[in-house]
């Protein structure tokens, strides 16, 4: 929910519309939040050899009706459009992490415990298989270990949906409604421009990742409760219209 302080929203200045100057003070107090986490390091003497993480656990959410949450990209919360799923990741950490990097690999949450494990040189454990992979070489060494940074693929799935990237490549599936979407993402960040009927071939390629994954992954342990449509391109304050591209998104 959009709610803040008032002394919050008396701070940010006249913001227009109402959600938007609400949003900007909910950010402020964030900023403060944080502020106030690092000073307390500091004040202890950790902050040196402190991992500290900033992320989000996914993009702006349509239901609050603000149009560019998460301009430039496309999709919201709860979609796979990059809108949905491309987030920030800060990691200071200034005994190890040489500031002002700018690391384009992309990564997952998944990546956070191997790569915490590995800094307080701890093993992972034996009994499961860890989907992660461990950071540290990228955000240590910089440029060198991107170029010879391994993993080349990442797997979303939720219910209808499944969705591949590999290298620039990102392929959606959704069977609800029955679509595919294809997209470079070098060349097309912002996937406003679908390659699935031009590209056939390269859809089987990553359709063969995708089902090479599924086969290989556990059953899910639990089944959704509902499902809901939600517009790809319009938020939640916005007419839903015949032509409008949306996904069916369970939960």
């Amino acid at each position: 929910p959009l709610q803040a302080t008032r002394a919050d929203y008396e701070a940010v200045g006249d913001i227009q519309p109402h959600r938007l100057r609400v949003y900007a003070a909910m950010t402020r107090a964030l900023d403060r939040s944080v502020g106030r986490v690092m000073a307390a390091l500091e004040e202890e003497g950790l902050a040196d050899n402190t991992i500290v993480v900033f992320t989000s656990d996914n993009g702006g959410a349509g239901y609050v009706g603000l149009a560019d949450v998460n301009a430039p990209y496309r999709g919201w919360k709860i979609t796979y459009f990059e809108g949905g799923i491309r987030v920030p990741l800060f990691v200071k950490w200034p005994e190890r992490v040489a500031a002002g990097q700018t690391i384009h690999t992309p990564v997952a949450h998944i990546d956070f415990m191997p790569t915490l494990l590995a800094a307080a040189e701890q093993p992972l454990p034996h009994d499961r298989e860890i989907d992660g992979e461990n950071l540290l070489p990228l955000i240590t060494e910089g440029a060198l270990a991107e170029v010879e940074w391994p993993r080349q693929t990442l797997f979303w799935s939720s219910g209808h949906n499944r969705i591949v990237r590999h290298g620039d490549w990102k392929l959606q599936i959704a069977t609800r409604p029955e679509t595919q979407w294809l997209f470079n993402l070098a060349e097309d960040p912002t996937e406003q421009v679908n390659l699935a009927e031009s590209r056939p071939n390269k859809v089987l390629e990553l359709m063969a990742l995708l089902d090479a994954h599924a086969a290989a992954s556990r059953p899910a342990l639990y089944e959704p409760e509902l499902e809901a449509p939600v517009a790809i391109d319009k938020h939640l304050a916005m007419p839903f219209e015949e032509g409008d591209e949306w996904v069916s998104v369970p939960n």
